[in-house]
């Protein structure tokens, strides 16, 4: 049975790697490494640097990242996906001597897939997750605000559900992960206000905030500068009613 260890390794900045996650990944003997394609050759990079500074020269096993089939339902367009790159796992993971690691941005448990993923692997592997720097830690911090009001809920969604369903019910505050599209300006700007920020921890971090009426254009064109300079970008924001403390 292989040792799978799941190693959160932060948003974008090696100096929040933790050091549970750095004694992790000079323990490890194989670390899996994804290629997404043309144009987000920094990703791979960046994990690569992570690995030179954590002391160990594991083996590295590549392997190409599938891409999803847009012509299907979504449900079933993840689920085909998801069993394809459990798949080339297995594939990568044939004959490597464990532990195996494998570099998760952000944290294994919010909004990622590493988990059901590894679900479908079979036989199963003894799994290990080493939590890391989520997104919405580091884009609090950059904005230097508090992810909740006193006494108040946070609700984490998708920016497809705000996009079909509007703002949540009863919500306070809404932070908003997985969105291509800028759901934000489906709704009511009315009264909101937006923080927002892409690549965060990185070199080419922005940020941008203010009220959703007057901010969210903004964010929109510098959103498509930036993914047509960078070939991809991963942005997140927190949306927040009037009002409170």
């Amino acid at each position: 049975m292989t040792d799978l260890w799941l190693i959160g390794i932060g948003t974008g900045n090696p100096d929040h790697v933790t050091g549970e996650a750095r004694k992790a990944l000079n323990e490890a003997r194989t670390v899996l490494m994804p290629l997404k394609g043309a144009g987000k050759d920094d990703l791979a990079d960046l994990r690569y640097r992570i690995l030179s500074e954590s002391g160990r020269s594991a083996r590295v096993v590549e392997f190409e990242m599938p891409v999803r089939d847009d012509t299907l339902p979504y449900t079933e367009r993840v689920r085909r996906w998801h069993d394809e790159i459990a798949a080339r796992w297995r594939e990568a993971m044939d004959g490597a001597e464990g532990p195996v690691a494998l570099l998760v941005w952000g944290d294994p448990s919010l909004y990622d897939s590493t988990l059901r993923i590894a679900e479908r692997l079979d036989p199963a592997p003894r799994l290990r997750v080493v939590p890391g720097i989520t997104s919405l830690q580091v884009l609090t911090a950059a904005h230097a605000i508090p992810l909740n009001r006193v006494g108040a809920p946070v609700t984490v969604t998708t920016g497809r559900r705000l996009r079909d369903h509007g703002w949540p019910a009863g919500a306070d505050t809404v932070a908003v992960m997985l969105d291509g599209e800028c759901s934000f300006q489906s709704l009511d700007s009315a009264g909101l206000t937006i923080w927002w920020g892409a690549y965060l921890g990185m070199e080419n971090e922005l940020l941008e905030t203010g009220p959703l009426a007057e901010a969210g254009p903004r964010i929109v064109a510098l959103r498509d500068k930036a993914r047509a300079r960078h070939g991809w970008i991963m942005d997140v924001y927190l949306l927040r009613r009037e009002g409170g403390a």
